[in-house]
């Protein structure tokens, strides 16, 4: 693999060593995530409980939320049946679904305290499940609480990043391999740093290994983003990558690791994004469309739906 000599810094690793990438299995996903399966947790292990509410998506979060709420009902409608529907007074009913029905509106308005007072508990029993579930429900609306806040107050940075990774002309009778990005958001990001590690394949004494290589990048650092921001590594003489072809890149396995760091304005924290390219993502011959244009009057106008709009265009060749 026609990759420049250079001298490999066990520091440029991704926190995976050696390990090689097996049947185009990548070390981080399309969106930055890490593609490790972890195992040896027990079935009840809490680890990740309250890591996996805070990050799932909205609507995995509101069906969490909503099914518990029932499963807690459901299941306090049921003990009150067990303790005798006829120690809830005003439960009217002739059937077991109305029944049921009755202990569950009961429960619901014991939990959230509400107490329409159409129903009340007597008896010793009956009344110290209500009171069990009176201090269960202000724990759960507690805990609930706590995680909507959490999940709204968490720092993160929403960046878009183009679909491909481009080889595409740049400069003068030159070529470099580059992406671009923007951020979703309204905030004012600064202080932007990214990253770009190359990874790949080799073998050495017939067994293959992991390398990384940090690429050179004509700038790895802007003040703000307030637009798009293209991001090249020069295929230049300096370049490691700079005889590489398409066939060589799938055969290696390799991947573009991006990890970019910024100061969030809004929260006055840093926050931190991560992408990966794989072969297939890379495109040649091409160039990206412009993903901005201006109103009538004169304001710039991004188009967060052209980022990943490039176009062919035929490569320079090196010099």
């Amino acid at each position: 693999m026609p990759i420049h000599k250079r001298k490999f810094n066990p520091e440029d690793d991704l926190g995976f060593g050696q390990q090689p990438v097996m049947k185009n299995q990548p070390l981080l996903n399309r969106d930055g995530s890490t593609n490790v399966k972890r195992m040896g947790h027990s079935i009840f292990s809490t680890t990740d409980t309250y890591h996996d509410l805070i990050t799932m998506s909205w609507g995995r979060f509101w069906v969490v939320v909503l099914s518990g709420y029932f499963v807690i009902n459901i299941a306090f409608a049921f003990i009150y049946l067990i303790a005798g529907i006829q120690n809830l007074d005003g439960a009217e009913g002739k059937n077991f679904f109305e029944h049921f029905s009755n202990a569950f509106f009961f429960s619901a308005q014991t939990m959230s305290t509400v107490g329409y007072g159409h129903i009340s508990p007597k008896g010793l029993t009956t009344n110290s499940i209500a009171a069990l579930e009176s201090m269960l429900g202000l724990l759960c609306f507690a805990l609930a609480t706590g995680l909507l806040y959490g999940r709204f107050s968490r720092p993160s940075a929403k960046l878009v990043y183009s679909k491909n990774i481009l080889i595409a002309p740049y400069r003068e009778h030159s070529r470099g391999i580059m992406f671009r990005l923007a951020n979703k958001r309204k905030n004012l990001l600064i202080d932007l740093v990214v990253e770009v590690i190359f990874s790949y394949n080799e073998m050495v004494n017939g067994k293959p290994i992991r390398r990384f290589i940090p690429l050179e990048l004509e700038r790895r650092h802007v003040s703000l983003l307030t637009m798009s921001w293209t991001i090249v590594h020069p295929l230049d003489d300096a370049s490691p990558l700079r005889d590489l072809t398409h066939d060589e890149f799938i055969k290696s396995e390799a991947s573009f690791s991006i990890l970019l760091k910024a100061f969030d304005d809004t929260f006055s924290q840093t926050v931190h994004s991560r992408a990966a390219y794989m072969p297939n993502d890379i495109v040649w011959d091409a160039r990206f469309k412009p993903a901005f244009d201006r109103d009538d009057e004169g304001r710039i106008i991004l188009d967060l739906g052209k980022i990943h709009d490039y176009e062919e265009h035929t490569l320079p060749s090196f010099k």
